[in-house]
């Protein structure tokens, strides 16, 4: 089988096409009654119900394969002798690999085979994290070096597979799978803190760490090549039939430009990004000193640390991730039917909820632990809220054909604004605060203190760009749908011919134009086609009493 996706019929919603979606292709098809076969999609529902497990599956040891990491940061730190800002180049330099290969594989992905693009990039990206746990002491450039390659693999996954969920489900059921999905990051990242610290304390070296997740990933590699589909583009919404689209890479770009709720949206969820990059590498590290600080545990010395904080904060990351994300889903079912504009606003009040929860906790650290605890785990309830919203909100206001685009640009922008570059940042303002004094265990606790104020206003910010994309969701969803469905005079002429309820309002009308209908695809078996086949989109149309006959020019 070719790469290359064949392209399935029926509607195109590229620029040339010469019809107009809705015309005659399309409107002479729907008057032929549709047989239980035809209209049965492509894919069964119990095959794409296990597709959605596999994806799910795969993303759960992507994102502990990505914060298994930070959950043996401070024995890097110790293992290679590093700053902060150095050990957050570990993280920036995945990032930028990843996010730079974002847009092509978003490109190749409208185009090509999705599924073989995820095989691919699964398979450097398991080969180069083995790789990572196989470094010496000598050879931190090696491990950035893998750890951007790592990257690369990753791009493909995450910037493809929620499209293909996007292409198996539709409506309500759309959103509980793409809730399950996302709600699957939190979970991961907390299961990474945790695998990475166990391993670490029961092998007593960290690089073992990096070795279980590739194990994991290589049975995910394999269900994915069995178990999951490549479904048309749109087909959830086509009825397995799917749309294609013939147009350039730089008129994909000037659509979602155009696209308000997108941009915006993009940009809060750029925001969310910056605000969870940040807490999931520095957090386990600031307990760990706020601990140290307060005289109740040992600073880390020679690689041997203690891990608690690591298995706490991804046990919080894991409950109040899942618990967030359910709960944000729930909550936008409930009202979108009712208010149309409730996704950004939902997504508003969760980044501007976790406004105060942030501040609370990065000041109290200092006097109580357990209250810290508290705090974080409302803070990241109220984030995770909009995990499954988020990419719900670019499903529906993106046509079909554009998506991978749309989920590459929206990765390169909330990876290069946001995760990418927010550990390094507070890194770097850690590093800077604690050489304004002598270096003490209580100042280097206080620099990475002071350095994570910043992102209580990143929070606010990101719920500034999810309100204003409230303004034009409803009408940016609206022209998904027409895009897809076409307008809807054109729609009420694509119902089959079967249904009475189309021919008892004007039955003198319709009956006339079935009749000359029928004479005219009696004329297009004789061999007068091509004018059988204007006078037959007339007919459907109406206006066949105002189109030349073919006895006087038409041929």
């Amino acid at each position: 089988m070719e790469p290359k996706d064949t392209p399935i019929t029926p509607c195109s919603l590229g620029p040339g096409s010469g019809l107009e979606f809705g015309s005659f292709v399309n409107s002479l098809s729907s008057l032929t009654p549709k047989t239980e076969e035809e209209e049965k999609p492509e894919i069964s529902r119990r095959r794409s119900y296990i597709a959605v497990a596999v994806l799910c599956y795969v993303n759960l040891i992507n994102y502990m394969e990505r914060y298994t990491l930070a959950g043996v940061l401070s024995n890097i730190q110790k293992f290679f002798d590093i700053s902060d800002s150095t050990a957050a180049l570990l993280q920036t330099v995945f990032i930028c690999s990843f996010f730079l290969l974002a847009p092509l594989f978003g490109y190749l992905g409208d185009r090509y085979n999705r599924k073989y693009i995820m095989i691919g990039g699964l398979s450097v990206w398991l080969a180069t994290a083995v790789g990572c746990s196989f470094v010496t002491k000598s050879q931190f450039w090696l491990l950035m070096l893998l750890r951007a390659i790592v990257g690369v693999g990753e791009a493909s996954y995450t910037t493809l597979a929620p499209t293909i969920i996007g292409d198996l489900f539709v409506g309500d059921k759309r959103s509980n799978m793409i809730c399950a999905f996302y709600v699957i990051m939190p979970i991961g990242s907390g299961l990474g803190f945790m695998v990475g610290a166990g391993v670490t304390s029961l092998t007593g070296d960290w690089r073992w760490a990096f070795r279980i997740n590739p194990i994991l990933g290589f049975v995910g590699l394999v269900l994915l090549a069995f178990l999951c589909p490549n479904p048309p583009r749109g087909a959830a919404e086509t009825h397995g039939r799917g749309v294609t689209g013939n147009s350039s890479y730089l008129e994909d770009i000037k659509y979602l430009l155009k696209n308000k709720s997108y941009v915006r949206s993009s940009f809060g969820v750029t925001s969310t990004t910056f605000l969870g990059g940040a807490l999931a590498f520095w957090m386990p590290t600031f307990l760990s000193r706020a601990r140290v600080s307060q005289g109740l545990q040992p600073p880390c010395v020679k690689g041997h640390c203690n891990h608690t904080d690591s298995y706490i904060f991804g046990a919080i990351t894991v409950v109040s991730g899942f618990l967030g994300g359910c709960l944000g889903s729930a909550i936008s079912k409930w009202f979108r039917d009712k208010f149309p504009k409730a996704d950004p606003l939902i997504c508003t009040v969760g980044l501007l909820g976790s406004v105060p929860c942030l501040l609370i906790t990065i000041f109290v650290a200092s006097a109580s632990i357990p209250a810290t605890y508290v705090f974080i785990f409302i803070g990241e309830l109220l984030i995770s809220l909009n995990w499954a919203v988020m990419p719900d909100i670019l499903l529906y206001v993106v046509i079909p054909t554009r998506r991978s685009t749309a989920e590459a640009l929206q990765t390169t922008l909330c990876h290069l604004l946001g995760d990418a570059g927010s550990p390094y940042l507070v890194g770097v303002i850690s590093d800077a605060i604690r050489k304004s004094k002598s270096a003490t265990h209580q100042w280097n606790f206080h620099s990475l203190q002071y350095s994570l104020v910043i992102l209580p206003f990143v929070g606010l910010l990101g719920g500034l760009f999810f309100f204003l994309a409230s303004f034009h969701i409803t009408e940016d969803r609206k022209a998904a749908v027409l895009s897809v469905e076409g307008p809807p005079h054109l729609k009420n002429q694509e119902q089959p011919l079967h249904e009475p309820a189309q021919f008892l309002s004007k039955p003198n009308v319709q009956q006339s134009r079935l009749h000359s209908l029928g004479s005219l695809l009696h004329m297009a078996v004789h061999g007068d086609v091509a004018c059988s086949l204007v006078r037959a989109e007339a007919s459907v149309r109406g206006t066949l009493e105002t189109t030349p006959s073919c006895k006087h020019g038409m041929s």
